[in-house]
């Protein structure tokens, strides 16, 4: 087996559970161990905002979509004070009353886009939308088409979605079937043997090739500008997951 990208899957209500155990660290409760975000967070707004480049100009409507309660949202929260942006968190109550608060900032608890009044209220009017790390779960929790349909009505022109952090488990099975890969699996699995790929099987509940490319297809097809970008090879899982970026002209 090659060396898992999660603790455990989890969903809407084991993250409301997780938000409240104290024994948890910040990154354990949003579903990670502490080696694969202590110590790259930076990195990794970094290259949010490198994709988002809205978030660089003054005085946008910002929307976060899970925000989680680790640093990262504390960053964009610092990046939203210091760009006069407005801010809008979603997540379940339990994470959101783990982030600050701010004149500049909404915070409305639910699982998106189970929100439709906030939603209706919105529509055409927000400059960017960052969902990081959450899409593996809006697969298994809620229909993603109507999570990227309803994401798309509220992008203003010229606004700009990031779907990031997508654990693509064909672009995972590519690169533990490479040279790269074995050795990185046997060295961070301090094993000899060679990592179990197998390609042409069927995988419940995970993101392929085919669903990352059907977002693309999708969006364009309702008149968007969709692109499937490569992470900053710092990052830690850079190897195996990579994001979209969706933009209204």
């Amino acid at each position: 087996m090659a060396p898992p990208d999660r603790i455990e899957h989890a969903n809407f209500d084991d993250f409301r559970r997780s938000a409240k155990d104290e024994s948890m660290s910040k990154y354990e409760r949003i579903g990670f161990p502490d080696s694969y975000r202590a110590g790259y967070e930076a990195t990794i707004f970094k290259d949010i905002c490198a994709k988002l480049t809205n978030l660089e100009k003054t005085c946008q409507q910002v929307v976060d979509i899970g925000p989680g309660c680790s640093d990262l949202p504390k960053m964009l929260i610092d990046q939203c004070a210091s760009h006069n942006h407005a801010l809008t968190l979603i997540d379940s109550q339990e994470m959101l009353d783990l982030l600050e608060s701010a004149p500049f900032i909404e915070k409305v608890p639910a699982m998106y886009p189970q929100c439709p009044e906030w939603v209706a209220g919105m529509a055409g009017k927000v400059d960017v939308i960052l969902c990081y790390s959450v899409l593996h779960y809006v697969f298994v929790d809620v229909g993603f088409f109507r999570f990227l349909d309803v994401s798309l009505s509220l992008l203003a022109p010229g606004g700009q979605m990031l779907i990031g952090d997508i654990p693509n488990i064909s672009k995972r099975k590519r690169f533990f079937s490479s040279e790269t890969g074995v050795s990185f699996h046997k060295d961070h699995m301090k094993t000899d043997q060679a990592p179990v790929v197998e390609f042409n099987k069927i995988e419940p509940d995970q993101i392929d090739d085919a669903v990352v490319m059907s977002i693309i297809q999708r969006a364009r097809s309702q008149g968007f500008d969709a692109y499937l970008l490569p992470q900053d090879p710092a990052l830690p899982m850079a190897n195996r997951r990579e994001d979209i970026l969706i933009s209204r002209p």
